[in-house]
């Protein structure tokens, strides 16, 4: 049988009636499905073993980026430890270096010199019960002052630059009802002092 024949049998085929094809015709179907079937296989078997390799290849820089950051720390563990503690040391030297005490009529006078000489005027100054923390104790101070933006902001500058440690927290501020240029500030100051806790806390 020619080529042309074989050809024409093909095209003259019934798709509803496979049984009634020749032999050859099965005979193509069956190797082009089974090259179908193994070229989708081979297809989804490739892309399955490129997403593990790809999970695989991060994992792996992954791994080795943990290695080298251990091996760093592993060849400078002494070095590590001797600067711990000196940072011990250093902390511990600064904590002592807070007063025993906290001085709080000098403090107090700082901070109405430092409200005065802004220009402002006190509503109140009231000293809160004292905070014992692991290292030290600090005094909380709430403030109320009344100004305008200007001196509220020396106020602010002029306490934080007080020789002894003094922090500022929570602070508001609200308009004056009988004055819209003039502020209400309310602020607390904290002051701390060296918790030596061989002794009293509160002393």
């Amino acid at each position: 049988m020619s080529f042309a024949d074989s050809l024409k049998q093909l095209n003259e085929l019934d798709p509803e009636n496979i049984g009634s094809w020749p032999a050859f015709a099965k005979a193509f179907v069956v190797v082009i499905l089974f090259v179908a079937a193994v070229g989708a296989g081979y297809y989804f078997h490739l892309s399955d073993l490129k997403k593990r390799y790809d999970t695989v290849q991060g994992e792996e820089n992954t791994l080795k980026e943990q290695f080298r950051h251990k091996a760093f720390q592993a060849a400078n563990l002494d070095a590590y430890k001797a600067q711990m503690v000196e940072m011990e040391k250093t902390f511990g030297a600064l904590v002592k270096q807070l007063p025993s005490d906290t001085e709080v009529p000098g403090l107090l006078e700082d901070i109405s010199r430092a409200g005065l000489g802004s220009g402002l005027y006190f509503n109140s100054i009231q000293l809160q019960p004292e905070k014992a923390q692991e290292f030290y104790v600090e005094l909380p101070i709430n403030i109320s002052v009344r100004g305008n933006y200007h001196d509220l902001g020396n106020f602010v500058s002029s306490v934080a630059s007080l020789p002894r440690i003094v922090t500022l927290h929570d602070f508001s501020i609200k308009p004056s009802a009988d004055n819209v240029e003039i502020l209400n500030m309310e602020i607390v100051a904290k002051t701390y002092r060296y918790h030596d806790k061989s002794g009293d806390a509160s002393q």
